[in-house]
């Protein structure tokens, strides 16, 4: 496209010139003063000042047509990509060769799993703009479902880093709290998320409506959604409730120095919590043979009463986060990359532990936070670790005996990866050393349940 401009200019200056060699042959050179009265002068000035204005509009036509064409490069109407993880689980502690006898699950986690299988289709038509993105995997079996499906409209209609940008999408999409949910799951250097996060943000999508702005290193974000996460164990991507959930986050992105990022935010999420409602129910006679001779006795038959309905209660939660993200590179390495993240809630879990407080009888107060780093070993290579808790109730407390005493129900990770890749694709191997408050002792004590798990996850990127 260069050489085309240049030709052009040639071009013109070629034929200004041929049009002036048109010209009858002068005669003998004429005296200054006869020089600078000629009348001609002043017509071939006025003709070189239009020649240069023409070539100038021109060039500045073929720039404008070499930007659209770039922008056509960069960014085509439609766009297919995605990815596939699969997951090699070596070794799970708790795995064990049979049924839950309470749902059905299988116990058994030693297997080979597709734990993501994304296709995705952008696409641009002037200041709008479409996704849609749906998975395929077999976690629980195999499922397809749709994972992002969104329009949006954005102004101005070619966004630029150096101009104020605004961006309103409607449909299903990434919740804006934290950083790790708004995290690409092809670019996250450990599995999953931490286990705060899956808590109360399981799915990482919800159906609803957001705004986005963005100018220098100023972004923030704001939605209202359904409050109904599509990963979530009860009414997943429904709203049980006419209220709806508001949530956002404000963050920064600087550069300190060069090589040196800084990216952090505060986040926010309120909205209301649904407890279903009971049936009536009947009287019920119950038999108990207690002596085992198969033959009714006095004594072995009672009835429970049966009970009233109850009416489906709402109630309030929230949850307010803080997250950080320092990127240093490292001189022959690569990047050095520590994040950290923290959140305070109170009765939003809804992927772990489903908050109840109404049948609980009290608040449900959620803690949890997350530290990790990661290390670029060349471009090839990668190690990490991270270490994440998360309380689901902080003021959980049991009966021993005649006391009631506090009860810790803490989850933690301690989570250690090592990859290998090339561009986005990518070998990763986990060990995450998990410590699980739902283990019984042989007498009937809380115990720590055994769940240490060694992973191999191979991922493509198309």
């Amino acid at each position: 496209m260069h050489f085309l401009a240049a030709a052009l200019a040639l071009g013109l200056l070629a034929s200004s010139m041929d049009a002036r060699g048109d010209e009858p042959a002068a005669g003998p050179s004429p005296s200054p003063a006869a020089s600078t009265a000629a009348p001609g002068a002043a017509s071939d000035s006025v003709d070189a000042g239009a020649a240069i204005a023409s070539l100038s509009a021109q060039l500045d036509a073929l720039r404008v047509e070499l930007d659209a064409e770039k922008r056509a490069r960069e960014h085509p109407p439609v766009r297919l990509s995605g990815f596939v993880q699969v997951d090699w689980i070596v070794h799970n502690q708790a795995s064990a060769n049979e049924i839950n006898d309470s749902n059905g699950a299988l116990l058994n986690q030693d297997r080979f799993t597709l734990r993501r299988g994304h296709v995705r289709v952008d696409a641009e038509q002037g200041p709008f703009a479409e996704a849609l993105e749906v998975d395929v995997n077999t976690v629980n079996g195999p499922q397809v479902r749709p994972i992002d499906a969104e329009v949006s409209v954005r102004w101005p209609e070619h966004l630029d880093e150096r101009l104020p940008s605004l961006v309103a999408t409607a449909g299903l999409m990434r919740i804006p709290f934290g950083f790790e949910v708004q995290e690409r799951d092809w670019e996250r250097p450990f599995l999953e998320r931490a286990t705060v996060l899956r808590a109360l943000f399981p799915g990482e999508f919800d159906l609803g409506a957001r705004l986005m702005a963005k100018y220098r290193f100023l972004d923030w974000g704001v939605a209202v959604m359904n409050g109904s996460p599509i990963g979530q164990a009860t009414f997943p991507d429904l709203d049980p409730v006419h209220q709806k959930e508001l949530v956002g986050r404000i963050g920064v992105d600087v550069t300190l120095v060069p090589g040196l990022r800084l990216q952090a935010g505060v986040s926010a999420d309120g909205g209301t919590g649904f407890h279903a409602g009971t049936p009536t129910t009947k009287d019920v006679v119950v038999w108990q043979d207690a002596n085992g001779d198969g033959v009714v006795q006095p004594g072995e038959v009672t009835v429970i009463p049966g009970s009233a309905a109850t009416p489906s209660q709402i109630f309030r939660r929230f949850a307010l986060g803080g997250d950080a993200r320092l990127t240093a590179r490292i001189p022959v390495l690569g990047d050095l990359a520590l994040r950290g993240e923290v959140v305070s809630a109170s009765n939003l879990d809804r992927g772990l532990e489903v908050a109840d407080p109404v049948g609980a009888g009290h608040d449900l107060r959620e803690v949890g936070w997350a530290v990790g780093a990661t290390q670029e070993v060349t471009r090839w290579a990668a190690v990490g670790a991270r270490y994440d808790r998360y309380n689901p109730d902080a003021d959980a407390n049991t009966q021993r005996g005649v006391a009631v005493v506090p009860v810790d129900r803490t989850y933690s990770t301690l989570s250690f990866t090592g990859m290998l890749r090339y561009g986005a694709e990518r070998l990763l191997v986990e060990y995450d050393v998990n410590t699980n408050p739902l283990g019984i002792a042989p007498n009937g004590a809380p115990a720590t349940l055994a769940d240490d798990t060694l992973t191999v996850r191979a991922q493509g990127v198309f």
